[in-house]
């Protein structure tokens, strides 16, 4: 009994220090979690910020995703708009040069004329064969072959009357400068009508959208042509206007030196008779006139020979002249004429059609004014002004150029190198002079 009662209070003892060192480790552990607790947090956090990375990284891979297939699908947009837009780009730059280069290149308008008729006819043949739009599949209507035949076809007339009204604006329209345009807007315009109507599976022929962008360009180059051929007839007739009025001029110089020779004779044969009658002073004073009237008869006879070359040869004038105020700097026109006041012609430029005068930096004479103004025209065909129109003489080029070129072409020549451009000068003075504030 008695050691039962010592193994109780044993057993009692025992669960009171248990307890104790169990409230001991509590208090301990606690404090450790106290301590720590920060940590704790701090792993929680980054557990917490690691599954948001994850989730931001699976979003952003999504996102990247969705980026990427939409700049491929830009990137596919400005192609196409790059390349639908080309034509007008290098049309630009065909414009700013006068550049084109020609397809066919006849020699004249009855050349075109034919081609012309020739591409229309085939284009009739097509469209009468039913060969210019086709559909590559039997479609039926209601179950009806026959129903489904009349639908195609008269799917196929609209597609062949829009593409023909294109084509026919495109035509009517074109000049040098939408050439290119005009050729992509036939392309373009069979593209989006067979677009409307792939799930019917219609085409136009490409045989026929090609003898539309034939018949463009034969078009095009038939107007210029044309036109060529116009501007051609109005240099031929005013060259002849020039020439008729370079003959009257050389017509009445001739009369009036063949009245002066006529006229000096007359007093040379009356000096000649009287001096030998004279004597003493009066006889030195006809012969000193005799020689004065012998000089001037050789002289006018000189300009008379000189005046019936000049009828019967290509003698002449070519004149390097310039017009800042109009034009700029380093603009001249280089033209000839076979008149024999060269000035006048060069006034005549210079009227109503300019709003300065003309100044003059050279004036060569020469036996051959055609073969010298050509010439100089081929040395500076790079240069010109206006590609499209031969007769205006206007050259993009330096003095020095131009002097170099005349003495290749012909030898030493006087050259002016400053152009006073008087009038032009007082007007922007006049126009600084107004733009001062008043005071």
């Amino acid at each position: 009994m008695v050691a039962l009662d010592i193994v109780v209070v044993m057993g009692a003892a025992l669960g009171v220090v248990f307890a104790v060192l169990w409230h001991r480790a509590r208090k301990a552990n606690q404090k450790l979690e106290e301590r720590f607790r920060p940590v704790l947090d701090l792993e929680a956090e980054k557990q917490r910020l690691e599954a948001e990375v994850r989730v931001a990284r699976s979003e952003a891979a999504r996102v990247r995703g969705d980026a990427e297939a939409e700049s491929r699908r830009l990137q596919a947009e400005i192609e196409r708009l790059t390349s639908e837009h080309q034509a007008l780009e290098e049309e630009a730059v065909l414009r700013s040069s006068g550049f084109y280069k020609s397809i066919y290149d006849f020699s004249s308008i009855e050349q075109y004329e034919a081609r012309l008729g020739h591409i229309r006819d085939q284009q009739k043949a097509m469209l009468k064969d039913k060969l210019a739009a086709t559909c590559a599949q039997e479609w039926l209507v209601n179950g009806s072959k026959v129903e489904g035949r009349k639908q195609i076809n008269q799917t196929l007339k609209l597609m062949l009357r829009a593409f023909n009204g294109e084509c026919d604006a495109s035509v009517a329209k074109v000049s040098y400068k939408n050439v290119k345009a005009m050729e992509a807007r036939i392309e373009k315009a069979a593209e989006a009508i067979d677009g409307m109507v792939e799930i019917q599976r219609c085409r136009l022929a490409r045989g026929y959208v090609a003898l539309k962008l034939e018949e463009l360009h034969l078009a095009y180059e038939y107007e210029e042509k044309l036109q060529q051929e116009k501007e051609e007839q109005k240099r031929i007739r005013e060259q002849m206007r020039e020439e008729e009025v370079a003959r009257r001029e050389l017509e009445r110089a001739k009369v009036e030196a063949e009245r002066e020779e006529r006229r000096c004779e007359e007093a040379l044969q009356k000096a000649r008779q009287e001096v030998l009658l004279a004597k003493g002073a009066q006889h030195d004073k006809l012969a000193a006139k005799i020689a004065e009237l012998e000089l001037k008869l050789a002289d006018v006879q000189a300009r008379e020979r000189a005046i019936s070359q000049a009828q019967l040869t290509k003698a002449g004038h070519v004149y390097v002249i310039s017009n800042v105020g109009s034009f700029g700097e380093n603009v001249f026109k280089v033209g000839m004429t076979r008149r024999l006041v060269p000035q006048d012609r060069i006034d005549e430029l210079g009227d109503a059609s300019v709003p300065f005068e003309f100044d003059v930096h050279a004036i060569i004479s020469t036996q051959d004014a055609p073969a010298l103004e050509n010439a100089l025209h081929r040395s500076f065909q790079a240069r010109r002004m206006n590609r499209m129109n031969e007769r205006k003489e206007f050259f993009r080029v330096s003095l020095e150029e131009i002097e170099n070129a005349v003495r290749t072409h012909h030898g030493e020549f006087e050259l002016t190198r400053i152009a006073e451009a008087e009038d032009f000068r007082k007007t922007l003075a006049l126009l600084e002079n107004e733009c001062q504030p008043r005071g």
